[in-house]
C-alpha cells in the first residue's frame, strides 16, 4: 500500500502493523517498524533520514525488520518495561518451561519477543517525555495488550495525537484477546487494558493512531463505548463462583466425616479430602471387598497422603488402589499418581485425548502440563488408554469416560451410577455454589489451555445437561449436589462469555483473537544436531464458514533453513490442514536454542510473526536438579 497522509507531517505505511513516519524535512522518527519495508520507500514522501524509531512494544509484528536496521545509523527506543524481550528475546522462549517463568501462563509464554535482538540506544519511563526537532512526546503507560506497552502523545494545534499501539483498535476494538491473558483467569492483563482506555480517554485525544487499522476520528466516544465492552468482558470471564474467599462454604456440603482425619464420606462407597483451605485432586471410589478406584491424585505431601490412605486401609477397610483415573492434562491433577502406582501398585488409566500431553509435554505449548511442575520426573506413562464412549466395567460398577473440553480440550468425564445416584467425575470444568443463583460455575477462561468456547465450556455444558447428573464430583474437592440449574446457569454464562469476546472482536470471529494456536507446530520444540534435519508439521486452522486462503512464510534463524520455506494454499471452510516441514541445522551453527516465526498472511491480510516454534541445536540441557513443591493457583 502507499503512504497514506494522516496530518500536514505524519504519514501512515502499513506491512505487519502500522508504520508512522513524522517528518521534519528531509529526516523523520518512526513510530514501530513493522517488517521494515517502509525504508525502502520513505523517498515517496521526501524522507533521506531515519534518525529515530520509537517503538511502541515489543510484539513480532511491530519489529519484525530489526535485521534491516545494521548500518543504517537509526536509533532506537523502547519501554524500559519491556527492554528485555529486545535485548534477550530467548530468555522469554525455554526449553524446560517451569510454572512460575517469567511473563508466563504457567509455563506458556504470553510474550512475542522479535527474532533479531537489538540493543535499545533508550528507554522511556510512564511519565518520560522525549523531544525531537522541536517536538515534544509524551510517553504514557498504557500496558494491556502487552506488559510494558506505551503510548506516545504528541501535542499539535489539533489536539493531544495519540501513537497508541494496540490499546484500542477503530470500532472499538480489541487487536486480540490472547496477548492480554498474563494469568490464569484472573484479568490481571484484562483490567490493565482497560485503565490504559481510561488514561487515553482522559487526554481527550484529537486522533488515535492505533498499530492496525485505520486513524481512530473522534476516539473518545469510541473509548468510552470500549471501557464498557471491556466490563462486561470482566463480567463474564472471570470465574463464575467465589474463589478464595467464601468457596469453602460451597465446596462440599454433601460428604460427611469418617474416622480417617481428612477424609470424609460422600456416599457410602466415595470418599474424598477435605479439610481447611485443603484443595487437592482425590476421589476414591472403594468396592464392597476393599478395592478401590481413584480419580485424579495431585497436590499433596506423598507422606501425608500415604498416611492417610494406610489409616483407611486399617479403619474403612480398603486394601487395594487398582487404578488412577486422570481426568485431564494439567500436572496438579496427576503428580502423586506415579506414586500411587510405586507404592499401591495402581495402575494408571487416560482417555487417548489426554495421553499425548502427558507423555510427551514438551511437543506442546500448553499451560501446566506435569513437565513445568518440576517433581522429579517431566512425563506420565499410561498403563490403559481409553476411548470416547468406552465404559469400564470394575467390581459391579459400570462406569462411562467422555470426551469432555472445558478448561482444556484435553480432558474427559467419567459418570455412572453410583449409590443409586447418577454421578459425574468434572475434573476442573464446573466449580460454584448450586443454591446461588448468580454464581455460573465455570472454572478459569485460560486461552492457552487450548479452549475455544466451543469446544470447550460450551461443549462441556452440552455433555452434562445431557448426561443429568445428580451429584457432580470436580476436581479440588468439590462436590455438587442436584446441579440441574446450575448446568443451565453454566451454558447460559458461557454464550454471553462469547458474545462479549465477538462484541470487542467486530466483523472478525473471535476465535482467531482468542486462540493462540490457529497456526502451530507439532512438536513445539524439536532437536536437530548440527549438520542434521529433524521433520515437523505445521497445522493451519480456518474458523471461516467458507475457504480461505492463507501464505505461511517461515523465518528462520542463521544456520538453520526450513523446506519448503513458504506455505501456500486454500483450506475450506472449518477445516485444518498439516504440512511437512524439514528443518537443515548446518554444520557450523552455534549450538543452542533457536526461535523460528510464521509470519502470516490470511486471505491477503498481512498479520505478521503472530507464532513460533523452538529448535535445539544440539543436546538440550537436563532437567533442574532440584525439583520444587510451587503449586498453582488452580
Amino acid at each position: 500500500m502507499p503512504f497514506q497522509q494522516v496530518l500536514s507531517n505524519i504519514f501512515v505505511w502499513t506491512d505487519t502493523c502500522n508504520v508512522y513516519v513524522i517528518k521534519d524535512g528531509a529526516t523523520a522518527l518512526l513510530i514501530d517498524l513493522g517488517d521494515g519495508s517502509v525504508l525502502d520507500h520513505l523517498q515517496e514522501i521526501g524522507v533521506t533520514q531515519v534518525e529515530w524509531i520509537l517503538f511502541t512494544h515489543h510484539h513480532r509484528e511491530q519489529c519484525q525488520g530489526l535485521d534491516r536496521l545494521e548500518g543504517r545509523g537509526i536509533k532506537v527506543a523502547v519501554p524500559d518495561a519491556e527492554r528485555a524481550f529486545f535485548e534477550s528475546p530467548l530468555e522469554f522462549r525455554k526449553w524446560r518451561p517451569t510454572l512460575g517463568d517469567a511473563f508466563s501462563v504457567y509455563g506458556a509464554s504470553f510474550v512475542r519477543p522479535p527474532l533479531t535482538a537489538i540493543k535499545p540506544d533508550l528507554t522511556f519511563q510512564k511519565m518520560d517525555d522525549f523531544t525531537w526537532h522541536g517536538m515534544e512526546f509524551s510517553c504514557v503507560d498504557t500496558r494491556g495488550n502487552s506488559p510494558g506497552g506505551m503510548s506516545y502523545l504528541l501535542s499539535r494545534r489539533e489536539g493531544w495525537i495519540a501513537f497508541s499501539g494496540d490499546v484500542m483498535l477503530n470500532g472499538a476494538q480489541f487487536h486480540n484477546w490472547f496477548d492480554t491473558e498474563w494469568d490464569y483467569g484472573f484479568a490481571k492483563g484484562l483490567y490493565s487494558l482497560f485503565s490504559a482506555a481510561v488514561i487515553l480517554d482522559d487526554f481527550n485525544p484529537a486522533l488515535l493512531l492505533p498499530s492496525h487499522g485505520p486513524v481512530v476520528q473522534d476516539p473518545r466516544p469510541q473509548l468510552k463505548s470500549y471501557q464498557d465492552k471491556l466490563r462486561e468482558l470482566a463480567k463474564h470471564y472471570v470465574r463464575g463462583y467465589e474463589l478464595f474467599t467464601f468457596s469453602v462454604a460451597a465446596q462440599d456440603r454433601v460428604s460427611k466425616p469418617t474416622a480417617v482425619p481428612f477424609i470424609w464420606k460422600i456416599t457410602p462407597h466415595l470418599y474424598k479430602f477435605k479439610g481447611p483451605d485443603f484443595w487437592p485432586n482425590f476421589t476414591l471410589l472403594m468396592a464392597d471387598n476393599g478395592h478401590a478406584l481413584v480419580i485424579d491424585c495431585g497436590l499433596f505431601n506423598k507422606e501425608f497422603l500415604d498416611k492417610a490412605l494406610q489409616r483407611m486401609h486399617d479403619r474403612l477397610g480398603l486394601k487395594q488402589i487398582d487404578a488412577v483415573i486422570v481426568t485431564h492434562m494439567h500436572g496438579d491433577h496427576c503428580q502423586e499418581a506415579p506414586h500411587l502406582r510405586d507404592k499401591w501398585g495402581a495402575k494408571l488409566w487416560t482417555m487417548d485425548r489426554v495421553v499425548p500431553i502427558c507423555q510427551r509435554p514438551e511437543d506442546y505449548d500448553y499451560a501446566a502440563p506435569i513437565n513445568t511442575y518440576q517433581k522429579g520426573f517431566e512425563r506420565v506413562e499410561f498403563d490403559r488408554v481409553l476411548a470416547d464412549g468406552e465404559t469400564i466395567y470394575w467390581e459391579g460398577y459400570n462406569l462411562t469416560v467422555d470426551w469432555m473440553p472445558g478448561q482444556t480440550e484435553f480432558a474427559l468425564c467419567l459418570h455412572g451410577e453410583i449409590d443409586g445416584r447418577q454421578v459425574v467425575f468434572t475434573g476442573d470444568n464446573i466449580f460454584a455454589s448450586t443454591t446461588d443463583p448468580v454464581q455460573t460455575g465455570h472454572e478459569a477462561v485460560v486461552a492457552r489451555n487450548s479452549c475455544i468456547l466451543e469446544e470447550g465450556y460450551l461443549y462441556a455444558a452440552g455433555v452434562l445437561h445431557s448426561l443429568q447428573p445428580d451429584l457432580i464430583i470436580g476436581g479440588h474437592s468439590w462436590v455438587l449436589d442436584k446441579p440441574t440449574a446450575l448446568i443451565a446457569r453454566y451454558r447460559q454464562g458461557v454464550l454471553n462469555l462469547r458474545s462479549a469476546y465477538q462484541s470487542l472482536s467486530g466483523t472478525v470471529d473471535y476465535r482467531y483473537l482468542f486462540d493462540p494456536y490457529w497456526v502451530r507446530a507439532e512438536p513445539y520444540r524439536a532437536v536437530v544436531e548440527p549438520g542434521a534435519t529433524v521433520d515437523i508439521a505445521v497445522e493451519v486452522r480456518n474458523f471461516q464458514n467458507q475457504p480461505q486462503k492463507h501464505r505461511i512464510q517461515i523465518r528462520t534463524p542463521t544456520g538453520v533453513k526450513a523446506e519448503p520455506a513458504v506455505l501456500e494454499g486454500q483450506l475450506g471452510a472449518e477445516a485444518r490442514i498439516k504440512f511437512p516441514v524439514r528443518f537443515t541445522a548446518e554444520k557450523n551453527v552455534a549450538v543452542g536454542l533457536k526461535m523460528i516465526t510464521f509470519d502470516v498472511t490470511l486471505d491477503g491480510q498481512r498479520h505478521g510473526e503472530l507464532f513460533d516454534t523452538l529448535l535445539h541445536v544440539g543436546k538440550p540441557p537436563p532437567p533442574a536438579a532440584k525439583p520444587t513443591d510451587k503449586k498453582p493457583n488452580y
